[in-house]
């Protein structure tokens, strides 16, 4: 399942499933990040960062042993994938993903939930925090007092999990059942031609499904 969100400032490349929304968070142009050059995924945050600070940051989550939970890419007639296929079929699983997404937004107003593609294993997305609709001046080394926890990425990505993995384990009545792989991976999007970079990726995630490192030919989920 891809959808992305339409910004004002930073517009995204049309495709299908838009969602639109804007809060004004604008980026700096250091960082030269391309197709061929995306970051390397890490587990553990970056030391002395504030990441409940405002700014746009690139995520994957990743299933337990990355088993193939969510759904399938679609073939073509030859057994190929077409090349303009661009979603996953999606089983009950992962439109549970796709609905906690959209709720993790809805109920936690600093957090804007931009592009993202549900794979068969795994999700990518870029994440907009916003805090009181501030604009980015740069990296902010130390939080403010005022910021509670629970509005950092990291508590953004446990909530995710936990409400995924309780509606999944009851449909299933697997109560108890990893469903995701420990902590994610995250990357600090800095400006605008990384972020146009990152969002081409996940475009392009589920046609380059074969070549993706998180890739598992193990059928069609469950």
């Amino acid at each position: 399942m891809l959808k992305q969100v339409q910004h004002d400032m930073y517009p995204a490349r049309p495709c299908m499933h838009i969602r639109s929304a804007c809060r004004g968070v604008a980026l700096h142009n250091q960082e030269n990040t391309t197709m061929n050059n995306l970051p390397s995924r890490r587990h553990n945050r970056l030391p002395n960062y504030d990441y409940s600070s405002t700014g746009y940051y690139f995520i994957t989550i990743c299933t337990n042993k990355r088993q193939n939970m969510f759904g399938y890419i679609p073939v073509g007639a030859d057994g190929c994938r077409p090349e303009k296929t661009i979603n996953i079929q999606l089983n009950s699983f992962g439109k549970i993903v796709d609905e906690e997404l959209q709720k993790s937004q809805a109920i936690r107003k600093e957090i804007i939930v931009d592009q993202y593609v549900i794979m068969p294993n795994h999700v990518h997305c870029i994440i907009i925090i916003n805090q009181n609709n501030r604009t980015i001046v740069g990296r902010q080394p130390s939080a403010p007092t005022s910021v509670s926890r629970k509005q950092s990425l990291s508590s953004f990505v446990q909530g995710f999990k936990s409400a995924v993995t309780t509606r999944i384990n009851t449909l299933r009545n697997t109560p108890g059942e990893p469903l995701w792989q420990r902590s994610f991976y995250d990357h600090i999007i800095r400006n605008k031609r990384s972020l146009h970079a990152i969002r081409e990726y996940i475009v392009k995630n589920p046609v380059n499904w074969k070549q993706d490192i998180d890739y598992s030919p193990a059928g069609r989920g469950l």
